[in-house]
């Protein structure tokens, strides 16, 4: 028979994890009056178990991705441990996107090792960083940031700091001035790049010189922001081979938000229906598989009678 002591631990240690969605740490529950055998006890019971080491469920069956998250953090015996990079982007609500279980601890933290996720020591978090309610989690711009710089490719970088923007996590002006906040990183260059292009396409596309890709090309020097008359006046091409009848549009990373892609299409068929080739490239994509895009705009140069000299 169930004894009253009995219901009222589960009661107690069910009430004090409901804001950790029925998982605590076993340094938790000695503070909260439960010891070993009392957990053993439950556990036996078939009333509770245990997910890892030093984490309990106060329930018996398979984790949400949530309470993994949880089991995580209390697991690393780390007091600052927070989610962060994919993981804390994807607690504040990122979908379409999958990836290891990510946690930091602050520099000097002596974490334990935690099998089900990747444990960061950083030291470019501070108290700030970490949203109050809820999970431990770090903010989406920091994390945006962070994932960015701890990516082991530069697509998966570039990813990290587009999707979040996209999905309306991060105003985009934000990603810039918590990049600002990294002094050193091998990789900062590069995703301060992309930041840019994130902020104001229009200026990296610039910054980009596109022509000078095509002098190590080795192809004719283009034209840039050329002017043609359609029917619904003028438009304006980024980049024009006028000889060999190719044009090539570069889209900026916002470039697919409100009547964009109907401009860009109406404006696309006209140009394919006067003979010429048109070729699209978005932004990122000259960050991320530039020689890719490339090749094709050397092929259709090559299909329009451009040849190589010898």
């Amino acid at each position: 028979m169930d004894s009253l002591a009995g219901r009222d631990r589960r009661r107690r240690a069910a009430a004090l994890a409901r804001d950790q969605d029925g998982i605590a740490s076993r340094r938790q529950l000695r503070g909260w009056g439960l010891d070993r055998l009392d957990v053993r006890t439950e556990v036996r019971a078939g009333r509770w178990h245990q997910p890892s080491a030093h984490t309990v469920a106060f329930f018996t069956g398979a984790l949400t991705e949530r309470q993994r998250w949880w089991v995580a953090l209390l697991e690393s015996g780390c007091s600052d441990a927070a989610l962060d990079g994919l993981t804390a982007l994807q607690a504040a609500g990122l979908t379409g996107v999958e990836g290891a279980l990510v946690i930091s601890c602050c520099r000097g933290s002596q974490p334990r090792r935690v099998p089900e996720a990747e444990i960061r020591i950083t030291r470019w978090r501070c108290r700030h960083d970490v949203v109050g309610a809820g999970i431990p989690r770090v903010r989406p711009s920091a994390a945006s940031i962070h994932e960015a710089l701890w990516a082991k490719t530069e697509r998966q970088a570039a990813l990290m700091l587009v999707a979040p923007v996209q999905q309306r996590l991060i105003p985009p002006d934000r990603l810039a001035r918590e990049l600002a906040r990294i002094r050193r990183h091998p990789k900062r260059s590069w995703v301060g790049q992309v930041v840019n292009d994130i902020v104001d396409g229009a200026q990296a596309l610039g910054e980009l010189d596109f022509a000078g890709l095509c002098r190590r090309r080795g192809w004719p020097s283009p034209s840039r922001q050329v002017v043609r008359r359609g029917p619904r006046g003028r438009w304006y091409l980024d980049v024009s081979f006028d000889e060999y009848g190719v044009v090539v549009e570069i889209d900026g990373i916002q470039h697919g938000q409100g009547l964009g892609p109907v401009d860009d299409a109406l404006r696309q068929n006209a140009l394919a229906m006067a003979g010429d080739i048109v070729l699209r490239i978005p932004l990122l994509g000259l960050r991320v598989a530039a020689d890719a895009f490339l090749d094709q705009v050397e092929a259709a140069l090559i299909v329009r009678g451009w040849r190589r000299a010898a």
